[in-house]
C-alpha cells in the first residue's frame, strides 16, 4: 500500500515510529512532514495528506498530532476525505467497515506507541463492508460537496 503521512511536532515521535513500521512493513511511505520539534501548525500537514488521498494519490492517510483532533478537524475539510481519530483497535476496525475511512488520525499525547502500532495495523487490515454503508458515505460526500 502507499500511505501519506504527516504530523506536527506534537505528533513527530510516534509518526517516526509508525512510518518506520510502515516501511518494515513493505508498505510505500511519503511523509510529507515535519521532521522537527519546532511547533508549528497541523493544517500545513493535514491538508497535503488529505488532498492526496482524495486524489489518489495514496490508499490512505496518517496523521498524528498531539491528539489526532485538529489533524481530523482539517482533513475532513476535503471532499473525498473521511478522517477518524481512533484510540482502540475496535474503532480502527469499525471505521473501516462502517465508514470506509481513508486516513487515520491519532493523537500522540493520548495513544502509547503499542497501541498506535496495534490500531495502525487493525485500521490497515480492515475492508470497507459496502451494502447497506454506501448510501451514508454517499450522504458524507454531498455534505462535503464531493
Amino acid at each position: 500500500m502507499r500511505i501519506l503521512t504527516g504530523s506536527d511536532h506534537g505528533g513527530l515521535s510516534l509518526k517516526k515510529l509508525l512510518v518506520e513500521r510502515l516501511r518494515a512493513q513493505g508498505h510505500e511511505v511519503v511523509d510529507v512532514g515535519t521532521d522537527t520539534t519546532t511547533s508549528c501548525d497541523y493544517p500545513d500537514f493535514a491538508v497535503p495528506v488529505a488532498r492526496g488521498v482524495a486524489a489518489g494519490e495514496a490508499d490512505f492517510g496518517l496523521l498524528v498530532c498531539g491528539t489526532g483532533q485538529g489533524m481530523a478537524m482539517t482533513a475532513n475539510r476535503v471532499p473525498g476525505v473521511r478522517a477518524a481519530v481512533v484510540g482502540d483497535t475496535f474503532t480502527a476496525k469499525a471505521t473501516r467497515q462502517h465508514n470506509d475511512a481513508n486516513v487515520l488520525c491519532l493523537g500522540e499525547r493520548v495513544v502509547g506507541p503499542g497501541l498506535a502500532a496495534e490500531i495502525l495495523d487493525q485500521f490497515l487490515a480492515t475492508a470497507f463492508e459496502g451494502g447497506r454503508h454506501i448510501g451514508r458515505i454517499a450522504k458524507i460526500a454531498r455534505v462535503q460537496g464531493a
